[in-house]
């Protein structure tokens, strides 16, 4: 079966960083945490939330994978990076990363993304996270997502 073109450039992003991942498309909406654990039959906090942050004043790109049961404190994030952040709008999101929210994946991006890892995400051998599409997906190791992202584990919440 063949991917959607967004969901095949995350499959060639995972190969071509020696990943074995196979991003599946699923018929039933991942747009949402809890959307994504019910197609896939696993915990909320099994799913990587893929969030896109701004920094105030220098308008840079953050990117925070975030497990599914969790909200982001973005007082932490700020002190993290070094200033103030807010979310992205849509077309922030879009120009920066090349997708839409919901379906926002941990690589593969337009640009390279600062990231931060939530570190409940270790707690679980493999997680899903976004590929692309509100309805594409990939399992992965969690401890393999920060070799992937190249992004700083820290506590999000």
């Amino acid at each position: 079966m063949s991917l959607s073109q967004n969901a095949q450039k995350i499959q060639e992003a995972l190969a071509k960083q020696g990943a074995t991942c196979t991003v599946v498309e699923l018929s039933a909406s991942t747009h949402t945490a809890n959307d994504a654990a019910t197609a896939l039959g696993c915990e909320v906090a099994q799913i990587v939330k893929s969030l896109v942050f701004v920094t105030k004043t220098l308008k840079k790109p953050i990117l925070v994978l975030a497990s599914g049961s969790n909200r982001v404190n973005e007082k932490l994030i700020s002190k993290e990076v070094g200033e103030k952040i807010e979310k992205a709008d849509a077309t922030f999101v879009k120009e920066t990363t090349g997708f839409q929210i919901g379906g926002i994946p941990p690589l593969g991006h337009k640009q390279k993304i600062e990231t931060y890892i939530d570190q409940d995400l270790l707690q679980w051998e493999k997680v899903w996270a976004a590929a692309g599409t509100p309805h594409a997906v990939f399992q992965v190791k969690s401890e393999d997502l920060q070799k992937l992202t190249e992004g700083k584990i820290i506590e999000i919440k």
